[in-house]
């Protein structure tokens, strides 16, 4: 925890992923309400009402150190702010860190990828930083995001597409194989109340065994494949489908998707 709070300010607070991010500021004692600044555009929202909300975006820049964009990609062009050399952080999916640079007319950028889970203070957020960012202004990014998560520096700017696409997708991957597996139970005749559980649970275990061992995925894999059993007999039938591939493709669309929304935005 630093010496004295972060003045922190958060543009689109109003949104989930705003709101996540001021709370778990808060949470963790970085900042406190006399430091965090919220902007808002229409109605005000009804979460932290002591917070000082504000809708006027320039004034929030004003009164903070390190400001977080947490508004859609869309909205980005009407977005206009004096930075004055301020340290400021995107969580814009899409646009690179050249096309922040021009926007908002500073070289001190850093573009981070959060994903659903930091509702819950398990997001995964890699970053990059442009070549203007020094230590400190790192080891503030660092306290920032991990936050509500994991957080990796990345060098390679053409990763952040591929790892927005993988971790942006939050919840939805394991959504879309958890909503196969309850239809199929229930078409092989379980009730839907049960299926639903067991899956449920099938996931939730998964999720906390890897948290708590974090073991190497084909080596579980290769484990139950060992047993030849019922397991085994999924998981080779899945593969021989094509289900490695089909994950791929997914993964290559959501990166070729955020690529076409930052040359949007650059154009």
């Amino acid at each position: 925890m630093p010496a004295a709070p972060l003045k922190i300010g958060i543009i689109g607070a109003a949104g989930w992923l705003g709101s996540s991010f001021a709370s778990a500021l808060l949470d963790s004692r970085i900042t406190n309400l006399e430091n965090l600044t919220l902007s808002y555009r229409t109605a005000r929202p009804e979460i932290l009402p002591k917070a000082n909300w504000t809708t006027d975006n320039q004034a929030l820049v004003d009164d903070s150190d390190i400001i977080i964009v947490s508004v859609r990609p869309a909205d980005l062009s009407a977005l206009r702010i004096r930075i004055q050399e301020k340290l400021i952080i995107s969580v814009l999916a899409g646009p690179n860190l050249q096309t922040l640079k021009t926007h908002f007319g500073t070289n001190k950028m850093i573009r981070a990828m959060p994903n659903a889970g930091a509702e819950i203070g398990r997001s995964y957020t890699p970053w990059i930083a442009t070549s203007d960012i020094h230590e400190a202004d790192r080891t503030a990014v660092r306290q920032i995001l991990q936050t509500f998560g994991i957080e990796d520096e990345v060098q390679d700017e053409t990763l952040m597409d591929y790892l927005g696409g993988l971790t942006g997708t939050g919840p939805a991957l394991p959504a879309l194989l958890r909503a196969a597996m309850i239809k199929d139970a229930i078409a092989s005749g379980v009730p839907g109340d049960i299926a639903k559980r067991a899956v449920n649970q099938v996931l939730i275990g998964a999720g906390y065994l890897t948290e708590q061992h974090n073991d190497d995925a084909e080596a579980t894999i290769a484990t139950f494949m060992e047993y030849r059993g019922v397991t085994a007999a999924a998981l080779k039938t899945l593969r021989k489908a094509g289900f490695d591939q089909l994950v791929a493709r997914g993964l290559g669309a959501a990166r070729d998707k955020s690529r076409e929304m930052g040359n949007d935005l650059a154009r």
